[in-house]
């Protein structure tokens, strides 16, 4: 027999997430904490993290706050640097931290372009190298976790630049998992479909919201905890044996055809 929680157990590892100033990241932090895992949260807003790290330790866990942004590779070894210092190891890492830009690719400008490539695709690779490298140094390996999206797997309209990132986010897991299996480092992806966080919520519970949820097969929009299981996967070693997968969570739309 197979103990869920032992496969799952985070216990003594040490986890550092991007983009965990709110939403998906706030999650993520939360749950991984829960699991056992002491966990860096790291994002330019360091006074929304200190509440999280407050919060996650009135709950019982471990939690520590660290200012990040991932478009500044200074500020990513910086924070890299920290965690390993605070935890004394890096074992796994939520490379979260993203922005969002909705315009006609006709009106996007060089500046609109620049700033999405630069957090949800270079800011992705900034956290990634680092990591890795502190891995290496540290001789256990790790576990990446990028968060992409089913739209880099699909397209949808006015969203030029965020879909050319994620599926460049898909492509550098698969090569970066290739490279550094040797390295016991396994990178995966989770690719989400349209959760509802605070950011979109009206959006999503408007009427182009509701004519949306109409082309997901489950008929419904996905809630933060709905990628639970996928982050606990990939995280722990219940997912020893995986790397460069990606775990697309979305409520069937990807394999939808409308």
């Amino acid at each position: 027999m197979v103990n869920p929680s032992a496969i799952f157990d985070l216990r003594g590892k040490v986890a550092l997430v991007t983009g965990a100033s709110s939403g998906l990241g706030d999650n993520f932090a939360r749950k991984l904490a829960a699991n056992g895992a002491t966990v860096v949260a790291g994002a330019r807003r360091l006074d929304r993290l200190q509440a999280l790290a407050a919060e996650i330790a009135r709950e019982g866990g471990k939690a520590h706050a660290v200012a990040l942004d991932v478009t500044d590779r200074a500020s990513v070894q910086a924070a890299v640097s920290e965690a390993v210092r605070l935890g004394g190891s890096l074992d796994i890492v939520v490379n979260n931290a993203g922005v969002g830009e909705s315009k006609q690719s006709l009106e996007l400008t060089a500046e609109d372009w620049r700033r999405v490539l630069d957090t949800n695709l270079d800011g992705v690779w900034h956290v990634a190298q680092a990591s890795a490298k502190a891995m290496v140094a540290g001789g256990k390996g790790g576990s990446i976790v990028n968060i992409a999206s089913v739209l880099g797997l699909r397209v949808a309209p006015q969203l030029l630049a965020y879909a050319t990132a994620k599926a460049g986010v898909v492509q550098m897991t698969k090569a970066l998992a290739l490279e550094w299996a040797r390295h016991r480092i396994r990178v995966n992806a989770i690719a989400p479909g349209y959760i509802e966080t605070d950011m979109n919520r009206d959006v999503l519970r408007s009427e182009q919201g509701q004519a949306l949820v109409k082309r997901i097969p489950q008929r419904r929009i996905g809630a933060p905890s709905d990628l639970d299981g996928a982050l606990l996967l990939l995280a722990s070693d219940a997912s020893s044996y995986m790397t460069g997968s990606i775990v697309v969570v979305d409520g069937g739309h990807v394999v939808s055809s409308l």
